[in-house]
């Protein structure tokens, strides 16, 4: 995939939306379920005809993703600082999955069979959701940087809510890896903060009726 700045903006809402729906999740035990559906889908888009075909071909379901994009780089006092967190988390997370051949193929190979899966399934069933979570598990936590979710230790102890986080950091990574094939990189955070802030802002400008 060749550089592209609307690209790494597509990828980087992406993981924003994850990371976002993850918070939510946490502190919660709340998703918005357009946002989430639209999440879980991008993880099994192996072969999308364009960037923005991993989210539908809608940038209208971007649009909390572009919007965070402006809130946490832009010049405003709202940064989040957990968000943050989680934000260089995953993107170490995919640099670590991007050297691994081995977990990279394994993980290529279970999501051709998820793929399967999703012709009986409707991706939101909890079927998916926990196999996303097992998918997580096997080829991203045991490269041995696990992320730490803060939120309220009643809802984090549930099963089914363990299985969608670990589904959202899954999503968020595949958004990431997005993001790096179009030339994203940590520097872009310092050297072209601007230049994303004006991009998302452009695209956002492109969802509003």
């Amino acid at each position: 995939m060749q550089s592209s700045l609307s690209t790494q903006i597509i990828g980087l809402a992406g993981l924003c939306q994850a990371v976002s729906l993850l918070q939510s999740l946490a502190r919660h035990n709340k998703l918005e379920p357009e946002l989430y559906e639209t999440t879980l889908a991008s993880i099994a888009n192996l072969n999308p005809e364009s960037p923005l075909a991993v989210y539908g071909n809608d940038i209208t379901r971007l649009r909390d993703g572009l919007q965070i994009i402006v809130t946490q780089l832009g010049d405003g006092t709202k940064r989040d600082v957990e968000f943050t967190r989680y934000l260089v988390g995953v993107l170490a997370l995919e640099r670590k999955l991007n050297k691994n051949r081995g977990n990279m193929t394994e993980l290529g190979k279970q999501l051709g069979q998820l793929e399967r899966q999703l012709q009986h399934f409707a991706v939101t069933d909890e079927t998916i959701v926990g196999r996303l979570a097992d998918i997580y598990s096997d080829c991203i936590s045991s490269l041995g940087s696990r992320i730490q979710v803060y939120g309220q230790p009643d809802v984090l102890k549930q099963t089914a809510v363990q299985q969608k986080v670990r589904a959202l950091l899954l999503a968020a990574v595949r958004a990431a890896v997005l993001w790096r094939q179009a030339g994203g990189s940590r520097l872009h955070f310092i050297f072209q903060r601007r230049k994303l802030v004006a991009a998302a802002k452009h695209m956002l400008a492109q969802t509003t009726p």
